[in-house]
């Protein structure tokens, strides 16, 4: 079957499109709500009874080695290393480049152990191995896990892939034609492959599996193209589906049974997946889990969040469109819901809630709370307890007027009216955008500042609605959104973010929004690359930029930080710009189309100026 490119399909319907395009001018600063007139709180900061910290049971001591893209189940992204510090990160050299072969959007973690390190590219997936031991890194072995390639004109927003996981000997690790792979990491060679997806009807898989109890769990991708969500369980031995949960329908094929217990009144009810959606709807409503999975052994529970609901078109499916847009927790061995809790209901500006969530243990109210962490892509920092799913505070980190915060009575999200998105009328300056204040790029968080380091955007949107019909495989939108930079101009921000104070400490602007991950560690360091191609590093205690290195394309990936052979510290972090907001560079798009790849050209097509397409991996030392 020949399919085309969703990239340049979306949405690339703007008559007269071809226009020379030049940057928007960025949202008044007037448009948007200030934290302090939207921001909430069940109570005032507890300042005297210590920092955040991850529970050890979910970050156990650092062992030097990079086994999960998260660093460990409470999804930290911090390294216990201290060799490198703002005082001698200006002696940092690359050591070990290696060239991915592939010249896409490149958005996974290395992983690192025993003296190897393992990566897997945007399609085609291939899987390295890397000899750390030996000068250079040579390879060990590369796996092609061979993909169809009608794949790609299936995936939204470019062919990425997040990485894999090692566990057992094996390294784990998804590819955009719906597989789940184990591969010896000895010999390179398969232990199992399980068919996940159907390319057929737009299913891909794109996200980061996690190994927890002997199973491996894996979230489905396609919510732009009108497939339905689920996560699914399979036996980390042979591969096997154990359990899977769907994100809309009835509660028998939600795992929603006698133990499910949401904190809110809005989640209570049966077979909420069918009712809250127009007849049929939910059969094609998306909710998929494309992001983050953590792990709480304390609780016993996984926690994974639900996609957007589809159409983007909001007006036609009226209703919660349960369950997306929201967070389960989850028994690991069944599946069964615990409990739920939805960002946005009946979502009407693709604010997918499939980002990370750091699991601390944090003063609040006066006591110590065991607690999530989610920085949404509706622009709030919620910090909600891992029990019950009760939002105990929501702050907004970036721009933000689609919503006038979080009632915290009801749980609920305060829609702003005046940005209620309409057929055939163009609704502008919509804080944020459909990618969110942040999009699927994780945080980081160090108990040695007890800040999270957030990357993130700074960008608002012009939306319209358009009706849309379903047709299998093909896109299901219905709106055509121009995205444009947010108030002061700057796209993107890394922001440190003080979970007790709720509010900044600081914030550093870059010029292109920050669609890489972070990593800290415990030499004071904040690691992140920027789209035009610059891997820097920051005082974690002031932002002040100590280093920066100019690599071959755009960053958009997740650096790591690990200990050698040597008993060094490195860093090592993939370029290769791409993802959705790196279209215009990777993607087969035009930039004089703004409203190509979904609008995101609209905010970007200045990025070709400064970078392009490439794939490499990049390892940094100090000398030794």
């Amino acid at each position: 079957m020949i399919r085309r490119s969703l990239l340049p399909l979306c949405l690339a319907v703007a008559p007269g499109a071809l226009l020379a395009q030049t940057l928007p001018s960025p949202t008044p600063a007037s448009k948007v709500f200030t934290r302090e007139q939207i921001g909430n709180s069940l109570a005032p900061p507890t300042l005297d009874k210590g920092k955040p910290r991850a529970n050890p049971a979910a970050a156990p001591r650092d062992d030097g080695e990079w086994t999960m893209p998260a660093k460990n189940y409470a999804a930290t992204r911090f390294s216990a290393m201290q060799e490198i510090t703002p005082a001698n990160a200006k002696n940092l050299k690359p050591v070990v480049t290696f060239s991915l072969g592939v010249n896409k959007g490149q958005e996974a973690a290395p992983l690192v152990k025993d003296g190897t390190m393992y990566v897997v590219t945007a399609y085609p997936n291939y899987v390295y191995a890397l000899d750390l031991t030996k000068p250079g890194a040579p390879l060990k072995w590369k796996y092609n896990p061979k993909p169809a390639p009608a794949s790609q004109g299936v995936a939204c927003c470019d062919v990425v892939n997040r990485g894999g996981v090692l566990s057992n000997g094996k390294f784990i690790f998804n590819t955009l034609d719906g597989q789940t792979i184990a591969v010896d990491i000895k010999t390179g060679k398969p232990v199992w492959k399980t068919q996940l997806g159907n390319i057929n009807i737009g299913e891909t898989i794109t996200m980061a599996p996690l190994v927890a109890k002997g199973k491996v769990y894996v979230g489905n991708s396609g919510g732009e193209l009108g497939v339905r969500g689920w996560v699914a369980a399979l036996d980390e031995g042979s591969g096997d589906v154990v359990w899977k949960a769907y994100a809309t329908g009835p509660d028998k094929d939600v795992l929603i049974g006698d133990d499910f217990h949401p904190y809110y009144a809005s989640d209570r009810g049966k077979d909420l997946g069918v009712k809250t959606w127009p007849a049929d709807a939910w059969k094609i409503g998306g909710g998929n889990m494309w992001g983050w999975i953590s792990y709480d052994p304390e609780l016993d529970l996984i926690l994974h969040g639900t996609g957007n609901p589809g159409p983007w078109n909001a007006e036609q499916r009226p209703g919660d469109n349960k369950w997306t847009t929201g967070i389960f927790a989850r028994d690991p061995e069944t599946g069964a819901a615990k409990w739920f809790y939805q960002f946005t209901p009946h979502d009407e500006h693709d604010y997918d809630a499939i980002n990370e969530q750091i699991l601390l243990d944090m003063p609040f109210a006066g006591k110590m709370r065991k607690v999530l962490v989610r920085i949404a892509r509706d622009g709030y920092v919620y910090v909600m307890d891992r029990h019950t799913g009760r939002v105990l505070s929501a702050d907004p980190y970036g721009p933000v007027n689609s919503s006038k915060g979080v009632n915290l009575k009801t749980g609920r999200l305060i829609l702003n009216p005046a940005k209620k998105t309409k057929l055939g009328q163009v609704v502008r300056d919509i804080c944020p955008t459909a990618s969110g204040a942040k999009d699927w790029n994780p945080s980081s968080f160090s108990p040695k500042t007890g800040l999270i380091y957030i990357p993130h955007e700074n960008l608002c949107m012009d939306w319209m609605n358009l009706e849309v019909n379903y047709i299998a495989g093909t896109p299901y939108v219905g709106a055509e959104v121009h995205m444009k930079p947010g108030p002061g101009g700057n796209r993107g921000v890394v922001t440190a973010w003080d979970p007790i104070r709720r509010k900044p400490a600081w914030e550093y602007k870059e010029k292109f929004p920050v669609w890489s991950g972070t990593v800290t560690t415990a030499g004071g360091l904040v690691f992140f690359g920027t789209m035009d191609g610059w891997f820097k590093a920051l005082d974690a205690k002031s932002g002040k930029l100590v280093w920066k290195y100019k690599v071959d394309s755009g960053i958009i990936s997740q650096p790591i930080s690990y200990r050698g052979p040597d008993g060094h510290q490195y860093i090592a972090v993939l370029s290769g710009v791409g993802g959705w907001a790196g279209a215009v560079v990777s993607g087969p798009v035009d930039p004089r189309d703004g409203s190509a790849a979904l609008g995101f050209v609209n905010a970007m097509s200045d990025l070709p100026k400064y970078t392009t397409a490439g794939g490499s991996l990049y390892v940094f030392a100090l000398p030794h």
